[in-house]
């Protein structure tokens, strides 16, 4: 196996990104999977566009290894299926930059999310070097490297692509490996590789399609207060019809029906094509073609309230909480100060809120999975404490 002190270097690495190597065709993929295998880490990047549609199209594949720079070529490789294999294989670490996207683009083209993974997004968090940062950020702070961003609004489903975008694209996996190896040292020495790969584990589940019916996305409207079941159930199953007909049709939610509109439709709650084209949010066509269904969801909304009861929508904590999320943001500062760790890393508001609003009818909180693992005995267990110490107190004053 390369050892991974003896190759990655980022000069190495840009010198072939002058010249990458193309992968057009299966055979030639199935060689360098086969090759890439053997190694302890790739780096990975995408390009893709996203306009119209829901799913992300895949366009072109940036791979780094030991001493190359390779582009796939996704519009003329047929069988993708040996990529996917390796970004399964638990023995090569996957490296990648901001990767939520990436990750759905392998989720729903390949079936497959990369592990191991490392983010150096993540990962530059865990090592104290900035919060969310972008590629040229870390560059720049870790190489002293000045990354142009000139082509990321390209057409990379154009064929050929240009001089620039081959150079651009190549250039954006050529640094990944040298960055990877030093957040790793530093990583290592700090007692925190396992904790960013735990997160970056969690950040690949997260990308997973866990709702692939669409019926909890209505749970995302906090800003409405419905006190109806059948308004609700109606909410529940319009977004949930907006999301299947996106998938189907592969289209973005604002070319099917905009979430404003919904809402306004739900409020309104036309019971004809007349009053449903009234309202003035379809254009003909859109009407015509998804007027009915509209409707046959609403007619259906009672007897689906009384069939499938829906969860009632979180909605944002009351005034109430405000003095206990001031106290639990108080324990999450003190605990990153200690630990000399990010707070934007350690604990998130919606973390807290979502901690507040799970007492269950016993009176028991529960912690949320993104304050489990890592964070579960760093400061998981000791919110869920003061959680029950200010419950008893109240019980008490009473």
């Amino acid at each position: 196996m390369t050892q991974i002190t003896e190759a990655y270097k980022a000069d190495q690495l840009v010198l072939s990104a002058r010249e990458p190597v193309w992968i057009r065709d299966t055979e030639t993929l199935i060689h360098y999977c086969r090759q890439w295998a053997e190694l302890p880490l790739i780096a990975v990047d995408t390009e893709f566009m996203r306009v119209d549609t829901f799913y992300p199209i895949p366009a072109l594949i940036q791979v780094a290894d030991e001493y190359h720079c390779y582009l796939i070529d996704p519009l003329s490789v047929e069988d993708m299926s040996a990529f996917a294999a390796l970004l399964a294989d638990v023995r090569v670490l996957k490296v990648l930059h901001a990767a939520s996207e990436d990750l759905e683009l392998f989720r729903h083209h390949y079936g497959v999310i990369p592990e191991p993974l490392m983010d150096t997004q993540v990962a530059a968090a865990f090592a104290g070097w900035g919060f969310s940062m972008g590629l040229q950020r870390i560059l720049q702070h870790a190489l002293d490297i000045t990354l142009g961003k000139a082509h990321t609004r390209s057409d990379w489903l154009q064929r050929p692509l240009t001089d620039e975008q081959i150079l651009y694209a190549a250039l954006d996996v050529a640094y990944l490996p040298t960055i990877a190896m030093q957040l790793k040292s530093e990583l290592q020495t700090s007692g925190r590789y396992e904790w960013m790969l735990d997160e970056c584990r969690m950040l690949g589940q997260s990308s997973r399609d866990n709702d692939p019916g669409g019926l909890e996305y209505y749970r995302r409207f906090t800003q409405l207060n419905i006190n109806s079941e059948v308004t609700l159930a109606g909410l529940r199953d319009l977004a949930a019809w907006r999301e299947r007909v996106c998938r189907e049709r592969n289209l973005c939610r604002p070319h099917v029906l905009r979430n404003e509109h919904l809402i306004k439709i739900i409020e309104c709650w036309p019971q004809t094509l007349e009053q449903l084209n009234a309202l003035g949010l379809l254009r003909r066509q859109n009407l015509k073609t998804d007027g009915e269904a509209i409707l046959a969801v609403l007619s259906q909304a009672e007897a689906s309230a009384k069939q499938n009861p829906p969860e009632p929508i979180n909605l944002p904590l009351h005034i109430y909480h405000s003095a206990t999320l001031k106290r639990l943001k108080v324990i999450g500062r003190e605990v990153s100060k200690a630990q000399q760790i990010m707070p934007e890393l350690l604990v998130r508001r919606r973390d807290l809120e979502k901690l507040i609003n799970s007492k269950d009818d016993q009176g028991h909180f529960h912690l949320p999975e993104t304050l489990s693992g890592w964070r579960k005995a760093l400061i998981g267990d000791q919110l869920l404490k003061a959680l029950e110490t200010q419950q008893d107190t109240r019980v008490n004053a009473c």
